[in-house]
């Protein structure tokens, strides 16, 4: 009963557009009222939640990200990657894909990556002839991998939520990451010689040194958050300190691009994004204890194993439940929820919580980029004023690309379990 509660007045909520934190925490109060549970577990559950040292470094990150996202680093990247693809067909749409594999190992959220990428990039693709609704898709595709790509918020709240290495993901990610940015690249190769569109010409060696040069301390970043976890230097927390000064100086000192009247309004803009995504752990948090506490993931574990004994099968399931679930909710909610139930699952399925991490996270970049909840696809759309309608119709061929990983990730263990110790 107290399940159908939950999921009922969260269905309830979420239909009367009720934010999200907000539907997660008045269906747990609506539970615990009917439970009969003392009403201080409301408040307890919730600081809880959030007194955990781990989940120090999401603020942290999303410093850093903003910190690199105003301190000229698009610009850099986007000239970085023209350098070498300017004299192929297309290149435009070429670096846009690139560039999203480099970003996504910045910021680490996708739909920052998403406006960051649309608002430089879709306006100069339009100037130069491309088809709008397949710039505002490419943009909306490529940003979305920063939800894959090491340090992803997304992947930090899978961590701490199952107790998995965080370095151990991050390692994990960047080869279902990659293959995801090099088939969109292969797909804007395709789309670019089918429709003829130019090239912005080739640069010089002494050119393409240059632009590394000045694009090498971006570069550096995303190998530095990994190395140094991987090699015990610093924890992930205290990695997004060490990110965030390095972010600092490069904003300030290299790119000159950040000055010290903008440090109120960076560091504002961060705390807006960690207090909207802490709200939703502290009240995801809540929901999941309730379902804990009535063995709902239990339950619900020992229903899909009595589906079928088909391993396959089962993964498949477990991806369609995912990709379902994506498409209404967002990747922080939908990793504090269904981890807990799912992981279980994965474990009698012999899968490593690794890589059933990089499937959660790869499905819920998939919601990202599709209605009615697509966030990314949501930017994407005001940025380009395509309509929302045409825009999901020209994300197909990169879903495509997307699931195909996903299935490589599903069921060839090897590709993130190389990492697992």
């Amino acid at each position: 009963m107290i399940g159908a509660i939950l999921f009922g007045s969260f269905a309830l909520f979420l239909i009367l557009g009720i934010p999200i934190a907000f539907v997660l925490a008045l269906a747990s109060l609506g539970a615990i009222g009917f439970a009969e549970y003392p009403i201080s577990i409301f408040a307890q559950r919730l600081f809880t939640a959030l007194d955990s040292f781990p989940l120090m470094a999401i603020p942290l990150f999303m410093l850093a990200g903003t910190l690199m996202s105003q301190g000229g680093i698009t610009r850099t990247i986007i000239d970085f990657a023209l350098a070498f693809v300017g004299n192929i067909r297309g290149s435009l749409a070429h670096v846009v894909a690139i560039s999203g594999i480099i970003m996504g190992g910045i910021s680490g959220s996708g739909v920052a990556d998403t406006a960051a990428l649309g608002t430089v990039m879709v306006p100069e693709m339009k100037k130069r002839g491309y088809d709008v609704e397949f710039s505002a898709a490419m943009v909306a595709a490529a940003g979305s991998i920063g939800l894959i790509i090491p340090p992803s918020i997304a992947i930090i709240i899978y961590g701490v939520t199952t107790q998995t290495s965080i370095g151990d993901l991050f390692l994990a990610a960047v080869v279902p990451g990659v293959l995801i940015g090099m088939g969109f690249l292969v797909y804007s190769v395709y789309y670019a010689h089918k429709h003829d569109y130019p090239k912005e010409g080739g640069s010089s060696f002494s050119d393409k040194v240059e632009r590394f040069r000045n694009a090498v301390w971006a570069l550096v970043m995303p190998v530095l958050i990994i190395v140094g976890i991987r090699g015990g230097i610093f924890t992930a927390t205290e990695g997004g300190a060490v990110i965030s000064v390095y972010a600092l100086f490069i904003g300030m000192f290299v790119y000159r691009e950040i000055k010290v009247r903008d440090l109120l309004g960076i560091c504002y803009k961060a705390a807006v994004n960690t207090a909207a995504i802490s709200s939703i752990i502290a009240a995801t948090s809540l929901f999941s204890w309730l379902l804990s506490s009535e063995q709902i993931p239990q339950a619900i574990t020992t229903a899909l194993l009595g589906i079928t004994d088909n391993k396959i099968l089962l993964l498949l399931i477990i991806n369609l439940l995912l990709l379902f679930c994506g498409m209404f909710l967002d990747s922080s909610p939908a990793i504090m929820l269904l981890a807990p139930i799912l992981a279980p699952v994965a474990g009698s399925l012999d899968m490593s919580l690794v890589q059933f991490g990089l499937l959660m996270v790869i499905n819920l970049t998939i919601g990202l980029l599709t209605p009615p909840v697509g966030t990314a696809l949501y930017v994407s759309s005001n940025v380009s004023k395509v309509p929302l309608g045409r825009l999901s119709m020209r994300m197909m061929p990169f879903w495509g690309v997307m699931i195909l990983v996903l299935l490589l990730v599903t069921y060839v263990p090897a590709l993130t379990n190389w990492v697992v110790k």
